[in-house]
């Protein structure tokens, strides 16, 4: 980005760099570095990060503590005017919270070909969804490829 470059705080990329922010946070924990943001009316109501291992829970998924955060903050478990941001496309479990808490537009940033169940095996709900991808793929990308890398190299 310039310097006198600023960044619309409505834009895809905004709450993308918000999730990402989030994902260098289940970095720092030794985590998946997966992070996700739910936002409302252009405020993000719920946050979360990759924390199965400190949770000692399968399900602590980035995804499903955003969501968690969002019900608790509505008051709902459905939010279909919602729109979910998350660095890496999401998995069966993920896409499942996604169908049954109707969120209307997903945006994920890097898809996933081995876990991610959005593009490749979609359920037709969310063909009718509003799906974008490759919103700051690269970082996306990149931040789950050094942390791999990283982990990798530990074990030489």
């Amino acid at each position: 980005m310039a310097k006198n470059e600023t960044i619309n705080p409505f834009s895809h990329e905004y709450f993308m760099r918000q999730a990402l922010a989030e994902a260098q946070k289940a970095q720092r924990d030794d985590e998946v570095p997966i992070g996700a943001v739910v936002v409302l009316n252009d405020s993000i109501i719920g946050r979360g990060y990759n924390q199965t291992e400190k949770l000692r829970d399968a399900t602590a998924h980035a995804e499903m503590i955003a969501l968690t955060a969002a019900f608790e903050k509505v008051g709902n478990k459905i939010i279909p005017e919602a729109k979910l941001y998350v660095t890496i496309e999401p998995c069966m479990m993920c896409s499942g919270a996604l169908y049954w808490s109707r969120i209307e537009t997903i945006i994920f940033g890097a898809s996933d070909k081995k876990s991610g169940f959005l593009q490749q095996n979609a359920h037709p709900f969310f063909k009718k969804k509003n799906i974008l991808t490759n919103i700051l793929a690269n970082e996306c990308r990149t931040i789950m490829q050094d942390f791999f890398i990283s982990k990798r190299n530990s074990k030489i």
